[in-house]
């Protein structure tokens, strides 16, 4: 593999000033839960909440993936659970992420990602479990997918859990490498970003202290799902229950919908993808199937462009920016014409 080149409120912005200093000019919020209607395409006029009781909603089947809706009787859609994923959508009040260090784009979005205890299957609004999850789901103040990957960009502050070990803040790529044709060497897992031993179901890992607070591209898809999120994660690349390790794995064997096939040729189903869906790319020197680095969608940016953050080398670190190649999938920019496919876990 080649992995080379939150804040839960409307208007949370995260903003990098001159000099790699960063300034947190956002108002963090998590007393704001997904219970808001925010701004998306199928929201209604006007700032209506949406009840963060369940009851009373219709649940709809829609193709393209398969997936199941719940909506309100005024058609406003409030969650998404795609089958075959235990990733949730949920619709909530509107946020803005920024990182003009490495870029001048914004990017504001009103879709929170949770993961659900159990992978989705029609008719599953029906089963107890789901019951039972929902409305805490509806509720969570905790930071979603999205607001976790972002703190590990570019001078992001370090957080800590109740037990005083740093779990997020900026995160590099790795170390400098004079192998590694982009520079920096690879193999940075969350362990070695965490500096913690770990052991896996089909393997045991000891961190490299030259890894220190580093993550390289699916080290940091398996920070952020895996060891923030609890979603299982595999030691190897053989395919099985959770994340496998490198990204052509979890492409090719892992968990979840694969939304488009990898047919070598760069892909263009973009109206398949959500936020938080993870993305692989091939970025060797020979073109084709081969995928060599991913990343997690974002959305829309506010240049109407299909943004994306992964850990990257040249901007030593998970980056929504366009240091060395834009973070888009539009247009004919390096990673544009590179992306290959895209997986819901």
């Amino acid at each position: 593999m080649n992995d080379r080149s939150p804040l839960l409120m409307a208007a949370a912005v995260l903003t990098l000033v001159a000099g790699g200093a960063v300034a947190f000019t956002m108002t963090r919020s998590d007393a704001q839960p997904p219970a808001a209607v925010g701004a998306g395409p199928d929201a209604p006029a006007g700032d209506a909440p949406v009840s963060a009781d369940p009851s009373g909603l219709t649940y709809r089947r829609a193709s393209g993936p398969d997936r199941t809706e719940a909506v309100r009787a005024d058609g406003t859609r409030i969650a998404v659970m795609t089958d075959g994923a235990r990733t949730v959508h949920l619709t909530g009040a509107q946020r803005t992420f920024a990182e003009p260090r490495f870029t001048k784009a914004k990017l504001t979005n009103d879709i929170y990602v949770r993961l659900a205890p159990q992978e989705w299957k029609a008719g599953a609004e029906k089963e107890q479990w789901f019951t039972d999850w929902f409305p805490k789901a509806l509720a969570d103040k905790s930071p979603d997918a999205i607001g976790i990957a972002m703190e590990y960009i570019d001078g992001a502050p370090a957080k800590k859990n109740a037990q005083g070990q740093q779990i997020g803040g900026d995160a590099e790529f790795g170390p400098l490498s004079d192998i590694d044709p982009d520079g920096r060497a690879e193999n940075s897992d969350f362990y070695d970003y965490l500096g913690v031993g770990w052991n896996f179901s089909d393997k045991q890992e000891q961190p490299s202290q030259t890894h220190f607070r580093s993550l390289d591209c699916s080290g940091f898809l398996r920070m952020v799902y895996g060891y923030r999120m609890g979603y299982p994660v595999r030691g190897t690349n053989a395919g099985g229950p959770g994340l496998p390790r490198q990204a052509f794995a979890i492409a090719g064997v892992g968990p979840g919908v694969q939304l488009m096939q990898n047919t070598g040729k760069r892909a263009t189903d973009m109206d398949r993808l959500m936020p938080g869906d993870m993305l692989f790319f091939n970025a060797g020197p020979v073109q084709g199937a081969n995928i060599e680095h991913s990343g997690m969608y974002l959305g829309v940016d506010d240049r109407g462009h299909h943004r994306f953050i992964s850990s990257r080398s040249q901007a030593n670190g998970p980056t929504m920016g366009d240091l060395a190649g834009e973070s888009i999938l539009d247009g004919t920019g390096y990673w544009a014409i590179r992306w290959r496919t895209a997986r819901r876990v």
